[in-house]
């Protein structure tokens, strides 16, 4: 992932934002930041499962970062799943089998690649909210957690928060997780210099060891998002630390 969190590869992270404080720019940043690190001989490759994001904003997004996904996606490093299409064309009585099946063979297809695949799955909330059952949706996280374990892919999962009290949908996905990646907004209200902050905690299936720096979020980095990306930099200071 980028800097400054520089997570490393093959993990799970489980990243929540809420609606005053999107986290869209934490899925664009780890993207670009993946492809950017590929090299003549070692492509590296991705596979975006959208929920409610269509393909024409996350090229849209992208290109702001200098990232050409037509491009990756001609080339076959970058694989665009629209869920609720693929969900709703499945003729399966469990469609979230038959899509699991679908990502395996995406995987299956980028093994002759060296270098690890990036699996983003955006805006998991929203299977829930209109009306796929808790229980398939987080079975369907955990299948694909296994999946990419075992395919030693790094796994995106994002997850909006409605409230200050976690639902049962973060607790069941908090307890798969390797890191958690807490976007919020600003307690004191909305700031035209500060778009928000974000926090790094330790999710239960990371390693004792680990070189990656937490944040607490009694000590949570501060964002600006520009027209270029984003810039972090420390409470109280004006000054971006990348």
């Amino acid at each position: 992932m980028f800097s400054p969190f520089n997570l490393p590869d093959g993990i799970l992270a489980l990243i929540t934002d809420e609606l005053p404080s999107p986290a869209d720019f934490v899925l664009h940043q780890s993207l670009s930041s993946h492809f950017k690190q590929s090299t003549k001989t070692f492509k590296r490759s991705a596979i975006i499962l959208s929920v409610s994001e269509s393909w024409t904003r996350w090229q849209a997004i992208s290109a702001k970062s200098n990232l050409n996904l037509s491009q990756l996606s001609t080339a076959g490093s970058l694989h665009f799943v629209e869920l609720i299409s693929s969900l709703q064309s499945s003729a399966e009585d469990s469609p979230f089998r038959s899509l699991c099946d679908k990502v395996r063979g995406l995987l299956d297809s980028m093994e002759d690649s060296s270098e690890p695949t990036l699996v983003i799955l955006d805006d998991i909330a929203t299977l829930e909210w209109i009306g796929y059952p808790i229980l398939e949706v987080t079975r369907f996280c955990r299948a694909l957690r296994a999946l990419c374990a075992k395919k030693k892919a790094t796994l995106l999962i994002r997850h909006h928060l409605t409230s200050e009290e976690p639902d049962d949908l973060f607790r069941l996905l908090y307890q798969i997780c390797t890191y958690h990646v807490d976007v919020r907004p600003l307690s004191s209200g909305r700031s035209g210099a500060v778009s928000g902050e974000v926090a790094l905690h330790a999710g239960p299936s990371l390693p004792p060891s680990t070189s990656v720096k937490l944040i607490p979020r009694s000590a949570a980095l501060q964002y600006r998002l520009t027209e270029s990306g984003v810039v972090f930099f420390e409470r109280g200071s004006s000054s971006g630390v990348l």
